[in-house]
């Protein structure tokens, strides 16, 4: 049986950061995902400035092969009413695919790596976690989204005691004649929040691909939602009337709402295996980044991987995401005050939806990159 310093099992944004940050101070890892790569991934697919920093990616290297796409403006409205469209002066967010970007930072890691391999056992040893009878570590981290199987060692792992976040979601290359007929632009994604403000739709153009789903914090008529939004933007002209018929389903849990544990003893969970989603806009990209990172500098300082050692993650997490119990006024169903008829007027304002909707729930320019020397 091979011995690691490290098993991370999930090889997407959180998985491939944190291995390549360990790598890089020396740390033997493996790392582990039951997909091969470049994989599909459902997901919106927009990272921010401050995304591109924290990983020091070179923004004309990455788009000279890849999908960049630029986001200065944004459309909002609520479903019914006209959108409302605000120009932010300048680039202020990106547009990625994530079968291109996940791939971009896994290329980046040098350890060994274990891909179309799915988790079928994990045990504990002697103080060594042992998976799948080949491999073995001290230090277990899960980094497999929703579903990781490691979050299933530590708490009560997923299941239907969670608030989860059920999304809907397609993407997919145009013909000529769609996007012609497409007036959604890229520079402009289009959010259109549902009635009760329980979720939100998007329609979001990345050159010649296009994404559009929709995202309820309760799962309830998901697809009917999804159905009146496709077709309200079909009679708008905004999207192409002939969508193909594969939208894909996935879950994720918001941050204020989860009650995940984050780490025990030997173990530690990132991203959304964590349930580290921003509460208002349910973007994963950047706190898996974040976690990933801050996992690093915790695993780098403790003297071992015991619960007692590894206690900091959490506290770091709390400093830098807020504590989930200070934060149940903000949700992705958005504050208490907002769940009012003055919901459908404040959409209605330039001023609400570019500085608090755009800049501040979904862009959070409040909030510096993270700077961590790893």
């Amino acid at each position: 049986m091979d011995t690691f310093d490290a098993i991370i099992v999930g090889a997407g944004p959180a998985g491939s950061t944190l291995t390549h940050a360990l790598e890089n101070a020396g740390k033997n890892v493996l790392i582990v995902d039951k997909a091969s790569f470049p994989r599909d991934k459902t997901c919106a697919g927009w990272v921010t400035p401050a995304v591109l920093e924290t990983l020091r990616i070179n923004i004309n290297d990455y788009r000279r092969d890849r999908t960049l796409q630029s986001i200065s403006r944004f459309r909002i409205r609520m479903m019914g009413q006209s959108p409302v469209e605000n120009c932010h002066g300048g680039v202020v967010s990106y547009g990625i695919r994530r079968c291109e970007f996940d791939a971009y930072l896994l290329d980046r890691v040098k350890s060994r790596k274990q891909l179309d391999t799915p988790v079928k056992s994990i045990t504990r040893d002697s103080g060594l976690w042992q998976v799948n009878e080949q491999w073995q570590a001290p230090l277990l981290i899960g980094a497999g989204g929703h579903f990781c199987p490691v979050a299933k060692q530590i708490g009560s792992g997923p299941g239907k005691h969670e608030m989860v976040v059920a999304a809907k979601e397609v993407e997919f290359k145009m013909t000529p004649a769609q996007a012609k007929a497409c007036a959604a632009r890229g520079d402009t994604p289009e959010l259109c929040f549902c009635h009760d403000l329980k979720g939100y739709a998007w329609v979001f153009r990345k050159g010649d691909f296009l994404n559009i789903g929709l995202g309820r914090e309760d799962n309830h008529k998901l697809t009917d939602h999804l159905e009146d939004f496709v077709h309200e933007m079909k009679q708008a002209g905004r999207i192409p009337n002939d969508l193909p018929n594969r939208f894909k389903g996935h879950a994720y849990l918001l941050y204020d709402h989860a009650g995940r544990p984050l780490f025990d003893d030997g173990v530690l969970l990132v991203g959304d295996a964590a349930g580290l989603a921003y509460t208002q806009s349910g973007e994963g990209i950047r706190p898996a980044i974040e976690s990933a990172l801050i996992a690093a500098q915790v695993i780098l300082d403790a003297p071992d991987c015991s619960a007692l050692s590894l206690r900091h993650y959490g506290e770091h997490i709390a400093k830098r995401f807020g504590r989930r119990s200070d934060a149940q006024a903000t949700a992705f169903e958005m504050p208490d005050w907002l769940k009012q008829p003055l919901a459908s007027t404040l959409m209605r304002s330039h001023w609400f939806t570019q500085k608090v909707v755009t800049e501040k729930w979904f862009l959070h320019q409040q909030i510096p990159p993270l700077q961590i020397a790893v």
